[in-house]
């Protein structure tokens, strides 16, 4: 197979990728924390102790990290009240999840360290990766790329009312 049949063209993601020359300052995760406008960074909700983001870069539709507030890189640096609205949040999203894409599975996982496949692996983040029978398609196979079959504004407007409310902050203070 010839090299340029290895990729497919999404002109879309260029928004996404960081412009030549400038070095992002400081944790990513830890910016959008600081954002104005949780609709225009895909933050589903914020919690207490936690907040959960559409992923930018999806394995699936719906592709969700659930992050501690606090910048820590480990399990261990979490205490018990964080550990415990971390995974409470990861159930409000999944809840979300069954209510409105309806998946047939998820994958759950955590990378911790950069040999575990962590691109950001000083936020420590748990995906939350909605699953149908068949989502794999021929071109992961064929062509070594996934195919994403919904925008994340779309998926973004479909969860956040999905949420279920445990009396803690809810997203989508501004709206554009």
């Amino acid at each position: 197979m010839r090299k340029n049949m290895e990729r497919l063209w999404a002109p879309w993601r260029k928004a996404y990728i960081r412009p030549k020359g400038k070095a992002r300052k400081g944790c990513v995760f830890c910016g959008l924390l600081k954002a104005k406008s949780d609709e225009r960074h895909y933050i589903l909700a914020r919690s207490a102790k936690s907040f959960a983001v559409l992923n930018l870069y999806p394995y699936n539709n719906g592709h969700t990290l659930i992050l501690p507030l606090r910048h820590v890189a480990s399990l261990d640096d979490l205490t018990s009240e964080e550990k415990l609205d971390w995974l409470d949040l990861c159930g409000r999203v999944q809840q979300a999840m069954e209510k409105k894409l309806r998946p047939h599975g998820y994958n759950l996982g955590i990378n911790l360290g950069r040999a575990a496949g962590a691109g950001i692996p000083k936020h420590l983040h748990l995906h939350v990766i909605p699953r149908w029978k068949g989502d794999s398609n021929f071109m992961p196979t064929v062509a070594g790329v996934k195919v994403i079959s919904e925008s994340l504004r779309s998926v973004y407007r479909e969860l956040v009312p999905a949420l279920p409310s445990r009396g803690k902050k809810k997203a989508g203070r501004k709206r554009r």
